[in-house]
């Protein structure tokens, strides 16, 4: 049990844990983008999808209290290995390169993880702590998706999901030490297609609302 700890208070551990509740999360990303494409069937199936899954109860519960466990774990050891980074090289080159295959997911995975996290709090305000038994779902849904503010934050906050996840997907995998020549670039490749489908498909999702 002594060898768990000091593992994961290493940094390569809290490396690890942070690639594995990425992935975790990169599951629920898909599953929920499949439920949420009930949307587009209208407000009865959505409805009726919602209600199946409260009918999970207390396994619902335990799934929502797993989420947040994680979300904490990788919100607090990813802004620790921030500081810890930043705290090694506090003073930054007066030349700055962009070598070393340097993406627009990788240099902004803090500033976009701050986005997502930002938005996953709105999402729950707006979205799961009401009450559903007044309106529906579908029709709470539906009515912040009239509202042209919320959809453009909405967007916004999907495109900073995108591009988190484009090079968080392959890092996590990395990190893992599932990193080989030959079939990196392929997961690399699925990272980027990933994060493409996830932020469209969130995305168009309130633009599709706002319109019909």
């Amino acid at each position: 049990m002594a060898w768990v700890l000091r593992f994961f208070s290493s940094s390569i551990g809290q490396k690890v844990l942070m690639a594995l509740t990425g992935l975790c999360f990169i599951l629920f990303l898909s599953a929920h983008l499949a439920g949420n494409l009930l949307l587009y069937r209208g407000g009865e199936t959505f409805n009726a999808y919602a209600t199946r899954l409260h009918s999970l109860g207390p396994l619902l519960n335990v799934f929502e209290i797993g989420l947040l466990v994680m979300a904490l774990v990788h919100v607090l050891f990813g802004t620790w290995l921030f500081y810890e980074n930043y705290r090694a090289r506090p003073v930054k080159y007066a030349v700055k390169k962009s070598g070393g295959g340097q993406t627009l997911g990788s240099a902004t995975m803090p500033y976009t993880g701050l986005l997502v996290l930002a938005f996953v709090v709105y999402h729950l305000i707006r979205f799961h702590f009401v009450d559903k038994t007044i309106v529906s779902i579908y029709e709470i849904v539906n009515k912040a998706f009239q509202n042209p503010i919320e959809v453009t934050l909405y967007v916004i906050a999907m495109v900073a999901v995108a591009v988190h996840v484009s090079h968080g997907f392959w890092s996590a995998f990395q990190t893992i030490g599932v990193n080989h020549s030959k079939y990196m670039p392929f997961i690399k490749g699925v990272g980027l297609i990933f994060s493409v489908v996830i932020g469209l498909g969130f995305g168009f999702i309130p633009i599709y609302m706002i319109w019909v």
